[in-house]
């Protein structure tokens, strides 16, 4: 279990290093460069329910039926919703052709020609998450695993693990944090669907207005509600504010709720409007009913139901009705050959709406067992977390005791809403905000933003921390918008970093051009694209603040697009020097190239020589440099040819004062490079060469400029290839050096006897 949780930490933090936003192609899904032709190859599309991965399926398909993925014969599609509820054994023969499609003849010839010819076969499993895999997942066992029965759960693990059907292709589509990533070391591609832009979101709504009398008038309708417009970015809650945008103009209102909740409750109102008392007490138990299903079946991680699941006809006729429910057919028993049909709920946010109306309306959830439902402090999983818009619409209700329709649908007394409204302030109040991690912090700004409490607000602007760090931490849209409007509200200054974040152009520009926001880190080619972005559209004063508000101290280089990113920010220079003029900026330099002061290099030993070559070519631009480190697990391996590079530069260096060389093959003839240059450097303090290839012949070069180097106190040269008389030599040059406090030189080529004796003639000398 420990190590299941490692690994998934690991695969997270690796997933998010290199991500760039791209536009995919549909046919270009199955492209594997390098891939094995026997071997199964492993495809997931991650996205968050209502981003379209089922859609993408069905196109997929549909293209196929086109005659495009010319290379499968069979494409196979299952829905993880029915095929994880009946509790049975299969074989991979009743899972293919009895669950999916059942041929009226030669079946049995059909499945031997599909074991003949895996690599023809696409498997596709939508709603991975569907499958309610917990911490455990199975080997397969059956004896001969394509011919033998086995439980679902096993069957899949050998499809993954490619003892079944070997060669196939499998196509899974998953939310991102769903258990997928436990097989993430046997996937071949990762695809994540992350929304829509906002000229995106633009666009599907005037395609949804197209033709309508008031087309005109919904896309200024939808923008002007900002918040609403932010969770447009998925295509499920697009196509929903579209239809309440619809329903209201209408109407002839218009205005649109200001939270998701009050747009769900505006929906409710819209599908089952005020009536006649006997109506409204039946709506009530109905709408009860259906939200304690949605609770129940939420707890299960389903959102799918046999009829027997229902407490009565009446309550599914209800739900069919209003749109609560869709039909949903469950597959045939290869028994009974019959289909069961049952219902599921028509999308995943009405389900989060309706679990949280359970909590407000059941009994037997009392006024202080509602906070364990939030669970911000809490450093375990939340119990909850796969119905995660709960607690926001749970927050919302709560501070809706006041609306007339609401009320309606609750015979609940207004004292026992206001207890519970009590209680959240109270833990609001006692909850340690500025020790949230930054998850848990964003769904606390969207719990408080959907109160609408000015109190609840302020309070939580006034005890953010001023060092806010979203490193790797996902920020959609609406992360974004409740981010900034509770920012406004605060009297401090803040710091972001925005690192690997994935948040839009946009939510950039909204974050950085807040006054109180004084400095930020984000990705670089972000950034640099956005300067360029406000330089096209003349927007010179926001250029400026996000100019001058860049943090990029230290700088860590990972990958050859680092390197890149530096070279472009450095370009960027020369653009800034174009718009000083326009822009009435003072400054002709970027501070951040001005201000860095470390460079990290960790580019490994496959691009290190390649990026570093790079890396020299700009390190000039950097006046403030002070820590240049190249030493990496993975060894850089810059070697002699890097040590050469970077010689010719190091006199521009004139501020450094730590150059970490340790772990990159330098020999003797990189450490004479070296040597002519070190004593340019009239700052420098500590020099480290540990663990390179440097023998008596670099010691010596070493050794006479070491008196010239006035400013060293360390040099550290342990682990290298230098003997007795290196040594030597450098300790005599050490005597003429008053000013170096540290020398570190042992190697396994130097007698203990020697180096012993030549510390007890210098204590400065460490073994």
């Amino acid at each position: 279990k420990n190590s299941t949780k490692a690994m998934e930490k690991e695969l997270v933090i690796c997933s998010m290093q290199g991500k760039e936003k791209a536009t995919l192609k549909r046919s270009q899904i199955f492209e594997i460069p390098g891939s094995k032709e026997l071997e199964t190859k492993v495809i997931v599309v991650l996205g968050k329910a209502g981003m379209g991965k089922s859609i993408l399926i069905q196109k997929i398909c549909q293209d196929w039926s086109n005659g495009e993925f010319s290379q499968f014969e069979f494409v196979f599609w299952f829905d993880c919703k029915q095929i994880s509820l009946p509790e049975k054994q299969y074989s991979l023969k009743d899972l293919l052709l009895e669950f999916f499609v059942k041929p009226q003849e030669g079946s049995i010839e059909i499945f031997e020609y599909i074991l003949q010819n895996p690599a023809k076969v696409l498997l596709v499993f939508d709603g991975f998450e569907g499958l309610h895999i917990h911490e455990n997942f199975p080997h397969c066992s059956a004896s001969q695993p394509e011919k033998g029965l086995c439980s679902l759960k096993e069957l899949l693990s050998g499809l993954i693990q490619k003892k079944i059907l070997n060669g196939c292709t499998l196509l899974l589509t998953a939310r991102p944090k769903d258990k997928v990533y436990q097989y993430l070391s046997k996937v071949d591609k990762t695809i994540e669907i992350v929304g829509l832009s906002p000229q995106q979101r633009e666009l599907y709504i005037t395609k949804y207005f197209e033709g309508l009398p008031f087309c005109g008038n919904a896309l200024k309708l939808i923008k002007e509600c900002e918040y609403l417009f932010s969770y447009c970015y998925s295509p499920l809650m697009c196509r929903f504010v579209c239809f309440l945008c619809e329903t209201a103009l209408q109407m002839e209102d218009k205005n649109l709720p200001s939270t998701l909740t009050g747009a769900f409750l505006k929906f409710i109102q819209q599908k089952i409007p005020l009536q006649a008392d006997v109506t409204t007490m039946q709506n009530q138990e109905s709408l009860a009913a259906l939200a304690h299903i949605a609770w129940c079946l939420g707890e299960k991680h389903r959102s799918a139901m046999k009829s027997d699941f229902l407490s009565s006809k009446k309550v599914k006729e209800f739900g069919l009705k209003y749109g609560f429910f869709s039909p949903f057919a469950f597959p045939r028993h290869s028994d009974s050959g019959e289909e069961e049909f049952g219902t599921t709920f028509s999308d995943f946010v009405i389900q989060n709406f309706l679990g949280a109306l359970h909590l407000m309306l059941a009994e037997e959830i009392k006024d202080q067992s509602l906070t364990k439902y939030f669970s911000f402090p809490s450093k375990k999983k939340k119990p909850y977390n796969w119905l995660h818009l709960v607690p926001r619409f749970l927050a919302g209700l709560l501070f809706l005791q006041d609306d007339p329709y609401f009320c309606s649908l609750s015979n609940k007394d207004v004292k026992q809403s206001t207890k519970k409204q009590k209680t959240f302030l109270k833990y609001i109040r006692r909850l340690q905000i500025n020790e949230l991690c930054p998850k848990r912090l964003l769904e606390l700004l969207h719990c408080i933003y959907e109160t609408q409490s000015n109190y609840l607000l302020q309070h939580v602007a006034l005890r953010l921390k001023p060092d806010l760090s979203f490193l790797d931490v996902v920020l959609t849209p609406p992360d974004v918008y409740v981010l900034h409007s509770i920012l406004k509200r605060s009297r401090k200054d803040f710091s972001l970093d925005l690192r690997n974040s994935r948040i839009d152009e946009q939510g950039v520009k909204d974050l950085v051009g807040l006054k109180n926001v004084t400095s930020f880190r984000a990705s670089l080619s972000d950034t640099v694209r956005i300067w360029k972005s406000l330089e096209e559209t003349k927007d010179y004063e926001l250029l400026r603040a996000s100019i001058e508000k860049f943090v990029l101290d230290p700088f860590k280089a990972k990958t050859m697009k680092d390197i890149h990113d530096l070279s472009d920010l450095v370009e960027m220079q020369k653009m800034i020097n174009c718009v000083q003029e326009a822009s009435g900026c003072s400054s002709c330099e970027i501070p951040a190239i001005k201000n860095l002061r470390k460079i990290e290099f960790a580019l490994g030993p496959v691009c290190g020589i390649q990026g570093f070559q790079k890396l020299v070519e700009i390190l000039a631009a950097f006046p403030s440099l002070q820590h240049l480190d190249l030493d990496a697990l993975s060894e850089n391996g810059i070697g002699d040819e890097g040590a050469k590079s970077l010689s010719e530069v190091l006199p521009a260096l004139i501020s450094l004062e730590t150059l970490n060389l340790s772990q990159n093959k330098i020999t003797d003839v990189g450490a004479e490079k070296l040597a002519t240059a070190l004593p340019s450097l009239s700052s420098l303090k500590t020099l480290s060469l540990y663990n390179n290839s440097i023998c008596d012949f670099g010691a010596e070069n070493l050794a006479k400029v070491l008196p010239a180097m006035a400013s060293l106190r360390v040099l550290d040269v342990q682990y290298n290839k230098i003997t007795g008389a290196g040594a030597q030599q450098l300790t005599d040059s050490l005597r003429k050096c008053p000013h170096i406090k540290t020398l570190v030189m042992w190697n396994p080529t130097i007698p203990y006897g020697v180096l012993e004796h030549l510390q007890q003639l210098d204590s400065r000398i460490s073994v």
